[in-house]
């Protein structure tokens, strides 16, 4: 599986998608997450979901901001971000993986990797 994500650069309290989109096979039978790394700090979890059997999880910090979802073809998945903050300004990743729920926000369940995108969000 090949991830690629596409970011880009927006002003606070604005809006970006993000997608991640896989070539190679479905995902639909993955969990995908994204995550995200500031400069100097951890890779850390913002979102994941499941197609088969459910499940959605964020990152207390997006919570009420960023929305994951999928497309009906199960091949892309989105991270919708809104009332983007400063703080937001990260390389973000998606990733899928086939883990248990208790495990989505850790990157070691996760098998495949895109290759980051930088998101910029000026104050």
């Amino acid at each position: 599986v090949q991830l690629q994500a596409r970011g880009g650069l927006v002003q606070a309290g604005g809006s970006l998608r993000l997608s991640c989109a896989a070539s190679g096979r479905t995902l639909s039978n993955y969990v995908v997450g994204w995550f995200r790394q500031a400069p100097g700090k951890e890779r850390e979890f913002v979102a994941a979901n499941r197609w088969i059997g459910g499940g959605i999880s964020y990152a207390d910090s997006v919570k009420g901001r960023f929305t994951i979802s999928r497309d009906s073809a199960k091949s892309t998945v989105f991270l919708q971000m809104n009332s983007l903050k400063p703080e937001d300004t990260a390389v973000y990743y998606c990733a899928a993986g086939r883990g248990p729920l208790s495990t989505w926000s850790q990157t070691r369940s996760y098998e495949y990797w895109g290759q980051g995108t930088l998101v910029t969000v000026s104050s």
